[in-house]
């Protein structure tokens, strides 16, 4: 062997190595973090509230202290649930993101396929069984005949296959029965499936996770502006209509969806597994794995989902940041944090002196307008016109009105140079006794000048439709001239 095969080989390791994948499972926690993983996800618990999982992995670190599990430093991590749950986001077995309003955790490729490793490895012995040999002889055989392109041997091909299935079906017309097939070969082919689906949720997503790449990929070239508007728009537009043909794995994804994606298919798939844990064979396995089986058809539903889901919200993130890409002011943006950022450096220093913000600047913004309709400025109303020149059309409507100030004065006048206003008020004619013409004559006898007596007063006031109103007062001696302030 020469050196430098040895040396790709070792560098191939070290590479695999310091993936998440291996470096959770060869990792100071491994165990814990393995365990905790499983507890918190599922089959049917694909996300996990970000606060519903801290308080787990808190009664999860609180029952395995309790038990005696951190004796060792090398079992259990240290702080709470909040902190561990940090610290995975930070190492990349756990995707935070926001579901309907709701910030919560997923497992990311590499944790899914290390729990896949972990489980396959603790759940019993692998074996090279005829099932699985079988499953990938006939891959094979698939793969063959879809590469070949002579129509002579193709269709010798499926005459044989035809030959065969025709004298299956003789041979069941004849006896009347199927032939049964052995337990034991059954339960290998119940541990071949199980071993397939448990691939099935770490492709789901690396799926989904190349979608979120393609989109963060889309966004950070569009705000580069590195090449004209229009070219950059056009791409990126195309790719947010198509973005499930943008990567590998979303090609591989589209055409299993193919297969997968019909819903009839996924109740046909969960009623065959029922039916399977039903016959005599499912018995030989453990509860684990009988739960595995039954969870296949929701784990490919739940997978089908995320990467669904991830697409539409690619989409949608692309789509939004190209109606709304503005070059000049994300460059605006990013100068300004550069400046914050470079200012926040040079405070670093121990001895820099920074002296405080006592207040904020004033803007002085002028005169601002203060209608929108007119821009002339405003102007006085026009005068109201004489009261001489008012028609009263309706002589009731006038009745219900304010004092009758004219006929009052003129009333006041001829009194006295000083009188009683209870008495006054009782001898003013009907038209002008309404409890308004008293209010009135009040204010008449205020601005003359009035003088208050002892006794109080009472009047009866007749309004316009007949009826009477009863008011008393503080006792009052009016004037019929206002009085002269020399005096």
């Amino acid at each position: 062997m020469t050196g430098s095969r040895a040396e790709a080989a070792y560098a191939r390791a070290i590479t695999a190595f310091s993936t998440p994948t291996l470096d959770l499972l060869h990792g100071r926690f491994a165990p814990f973090v393995v365990a905790s993983l499983t507890l918190l996800f599922n089959a049917d618990r694909a996300s996990v509230a970000v606060a519903d999982a801290h308080a787990e992995m808190a009664e999860v670190l609180d029952e395995l202290r309790a038990a005696g599990y951190d004796e060792d430093d090398r079992r259990l991590p240290s702080g709470s649930g909040r902190d561990v749950c940090r610290s995975w986001v930070r190492l990349g077995w756990l995707i935070q993101q926001i579901d309907d309003d709701v910030e919560v955790y997923r497992l990311s490729a590499h944790a899914v396929a290390a729990l896949e490793i972990s489980g396959r490895t603790g759940g019993g012995r692998t074996r090279v069984s005829n099932s699985r040999v079988r499953t990938l002889l006939e891959a094979v055989e698939h793969l063959s005949v879809s590469a070949e392109v002579d129509p002579v041997r193709r269709l010798s091909r499926l005459q044989a296959e035809r030959d065969i299935i025709d004298a299956e079906i003789a041979r069941i017309q004849v006896s009347g029965r199927a032939e049964p097939v052995d337990d034991e070969e059954l339960l290998e082919e119940a541990e071949n499936v199980l071993h397939l689906a448990r691939e099935l949720p770490a492709d789901f997503t690396r799926v989904a996770e190349s979608l979120r790449a393609m989109q963060r990929d889309v966004v950070a070239h569009l705000r580069r502006d590195e090449r004209p508007t229009s070219e950059v728009l056009r791409e990126y537009l195309q790719r947010a209509q198509d973005v499930m043909q943008s990567t590998p794995e979303g090609r591989a994804f589209a055409g299993a969806l193919r297969l997968i994606g019909d819903p009839e298919r996924i109740d046909a798939l969960t009623e065959q597994l029922r039916e399977l844990l039903d016959q005599p064979f499912a018995r030989m396995l453990d509860g684990s794995q009988r739960a595995e089986l039954d969870a296949i058809a929701r784990r490919v539903e739940l997978g089908v989902e995320e990467v669904l889901a991830a697409q539409r919200r690619a989409s949608h993130v692309i789509t939004g940041q190209v109606k709304t890409h503005d070059p000049l002011r994300d460059r605006q943006i990013d100068d300004l944090l550069r400046d914050v950022i470079a200012g926040l450096h040079g405070w670093s220093g121990p001895a820099t002196v920074v002296d405080p913000v006592r207040s904020m600047p004033l803007v002085d913004f002028g005169h601002l307008r203060q209608t929108t309709s007119d821009i002339r400025p405003p102007r006085a109303p026009a005068p109201l016109t004489d009261a001489d020149d008012v028609d009263f059309l309706d002589h009731d409507t006038r009745a219900w009105g304010g004092p009758r100030y004219a006929e009052l004065e003129e009333y006041v006048a001829g009194l006295g140079a000083e009188f009683d206003l209870a008495e006054a008020f009782r001898a003013v004619p009907d038209a002008a006794r309404r409890p308004v013409d008293l209010l009135g004559l009040l204010e008449i006898a205020h601005r003359n000048g009035l003088t208050d007596g002892d006794g109080i007063s009472t009047v009866e006031a007749l309004r316009p439709d007949g009826t009477t109103r009863r008011f008393a007062f503080g006792a009052v001696t009016a004037r019929s001239t206002k009085e002269d302030a020399d005096e």
